[in-house]
C-alpha cells in the first residue's frame, strides 16, 4: 500500500483517546501508522474522567487491562441527586455492553492508549504540532505540514490518508475549510481535582440535577454538576452550562463552581482551598455532529473533531474510540483499492455510517439540549421523574445510550424506535 513517497499509509493527527484507538486498531490490520501528537506525555487534560461501559467495551476490544489492580476504579452505575430525591441507578445488564463503567485520569488514560497502540505497531511522534494539511492539485489532502520539537523545525510528512483527531479546536479540519455547524448543541465544562477523604473511592459516579449555591440556597444556578471520585484521595468535581441556557456565555463558570462547591458538606472537603489540587480548568463540548462532513478530500474526522460528543449526557471519549475504530475499519477497506473512484467509494462509507449510528439518537439529543436549557422544564422533570426508579432506569439508558440492538428488553425496544424514526441529524 505504501509508496516510496509516502512516510505512513495512515496519518492521524492527535493521540487522544480518538486518535489512539484509530491508530491502534489500523497498525492491527497491518498498515504503516504514524500516529502524531504536539504535547509529550503524559500530559493533563479536561475531563470529568468518568467512563460509561460504552468506553470501557472499546478499552476491552484494545486489549486493556481495566481491573483494579491495573490501577482502575470499577463503578456500579449513576447516582443522580435533584428534586429532593437521591437515587441510584446501576449500569443495565446487557449483553452488548459490560455492567461496569471505570475511573481513571487523563493524566494516566490518554498515555495508556498511546502506549497501546504503539504497541500494535504504530509509529508516535510527540512534541509535533501538525499546522496545515498538504494538498494535492485537486484539493486532496495528501500530507501535513508540523513543527517538531522544542526548535519548531518544520518538517513535513505524506501519506494516501488521513485522520483527523485533534480534539474540540480542530485546527486540521479548519484548515481544510470544515467550520463548526452553530445549530448544533455545544457545552461549557469546567473541572477541579480535591483530596477527599471521604468521597474518593465512590463506587457509583454522581450526577447533580441542581445546583445551589450557600448564599442563596432557594435559587437554582444554571447547568448540572458531577462529584467522581478517583479512588486516589481525590475526587474530580465539575460542572457544565449547555447553549441551550441562558446563563451560556455570559457566567463565570470558575465562580458557579466554587458557589456550588460551597454549599457541599464541609466533611467532603470541597469548600476548603487548601484541599483543592491544582487550577479550575474548562473546555468545550462539541456536540451532535457540530463540524461536517466527516469524511472530505482524504481527511477523515474522530470524536471531538467531528463533534461527537453525546448530547444527553457530554460523553465524548466513548464516541471519539467507536468513530475511531469505525474509521480504521473503513481505511484498511479504501487502502486496499486502487486510488480514484473505486477508493473514494469505500471512504464514503464513513460517513453514511456516522449517520446510521448516531444520526437519529443525536436528533433526540437536541432536542432534549433545548428542553433542559429551560428552568421551568428541567425543574419540572426532576420533580415529577426522581420519584419513580422506572421511568429513571428509562432515562440512564436513553441518557448513556446503553441497549442491546437486538433481543433487548421492553425499554431497549422503546429507545431504538425512537431513533430509528428519529430524522438524523
Amino acid at each position: 500500500m505504501a509508496t516510496t513517497q509516502h512516510d505512513a499509509d495512515v496519518i492521524v493527527v492527535g493521540a487522544g483517546p480518538g486518535g489512539s484507538t484509530t491508530a491502534y486498531h489500523l497498525a492491527r490490520h497491518g498498515l504503516r501508522v504514524l500516529l502524531l501528537e504536539k504535547t509529550e506525555f503524559p500530559r493533563e487534560k479536561v475531563c470529568g474522567d468518568g467512563l460509561t461501559p460504552r468506553a470501557v467495551k472499546q478499552l476491552v476490544k484494545m486489549g486493556i487491562d481495566t481491573s483494579p489492580e491495573a490501577g482502575w476504579l470499577h463503578n456500579r452505575g449513576l447516582r443522580v441527586i435533584g428534586g429532593g430525591v437521591r437515587l441510584e441507578l446501576d449500569w443495565p445488564d446487557l449483553a452488548s455492553f459490560p455492567n461496569y463503567g471505570l475511573v481513571r485520569t487523563r493524566l494516566d488514560f490518554d498515555d495508556l492508549l498511546a502506549r497501546q497502540a504503539v504497541g500494535a505497531g504504530v509509529e508516535l511522534r510527540t512534541n509535533v504540532n501538525v499546522l496545515a494539511p498538504v494538498l494535492d492539485d485537486a484539493g486532496r489532502a495528501v500530507g501535513v505540514t508540523a513543527e517538531s520539537g522544542p526548535d519548531k523545525a518544520p518538517v513535513t510528512f505524506h501519506a494516501p490518508l488521513i485522520v483527523a483527531a485533534d480534539g474540540v479546536s480542530g485546527r486540521f479540519p479548519l484548515a481544510m475549510g470544515l467550520a463548526k455547524r452553530e445549530d448544533r448543541p455545544i457545552g461549557v465544562a469546567v473541572r477541579r481535582y480535591y483530596r477527599s477523604p471521604l468521597r474518593h473511592d465512590d463506587n457509583y459516579l454522581e450526577s447533580w440535577l441542581e445546583l445551589r449555591s450557600k448564599e442563596n440556597p432557594d435559587k437554582l444556578l444554571p447547568g448540572y454538576g458531577w462529584i467522581f471520585g478517583m479512588g486516589d484521595g481525590r475526587v474530580n468535581v465539575g460542572l457544565g452550562v449547555l447553549n441551550s441556557s441562558s446563563a451560556f456565555g455570559k457566567t463565570n463558570y470558575r465562580r458557579l463552581l466554587t458557589d456550588w462547591l460551597a454549599n457541599t458538606p464541609e466533611d467532603w472537603g470541597m469548600t476548603d482551598e487548601a484541599n483543592a489540587d491544582g487550577p479550575i480548568l474548562g473546555a468545550a463540548l462539541p456536540m451532535g455532529f457540530n463540524r461536517v462532513p466527516h469524511y472530505t478530500r482524504g481527511v477523515l474526522l474522530v470524536g471531538d473533531s467531528g463533534g461527537m460528543v453525546n448530547p444527553f449526557n457530554g460523553e465524548g471519549i466513548a464516541y471519539a474510540m467507536e468513530s475511531g475504530e469505525l474509521a480504521a475499519e473503513v481505511a484498511v477497506q479504501a487502502l486496499a483499492r486502487s486510488a480514484g473512484p473505486e477508493r473514494e467509494r469505500a471512504l464514503a462509507f464513513y460517513p453514511t455510517e456516522l449517520k446510521s449510528r448516531y444520526g437519529g439518537y443525536y436528533r433526540l439529543g437536541g432536542i432534549f439540549v433545548k428542553l433542559i436549557g429551560r428552568p421551568e422544564i428541567m425543574k419540572m422533570a426532576t420533580r415529577h421523574g426522581m420519584p419513580h426508579p422506572l421511568l429513571m432506569r428509562f432515562v440512564l439508558k436513553l441518557l448513556a445510550n446503553l441497549t442491546d440492538p437486538r433481543g433487548g428488553d421492553a425499554m431497549d425496544r422503546v429507545i431504538n424506535a425512537m431513533t430509528r424514526v428519529a430524522p438524523a441529524v
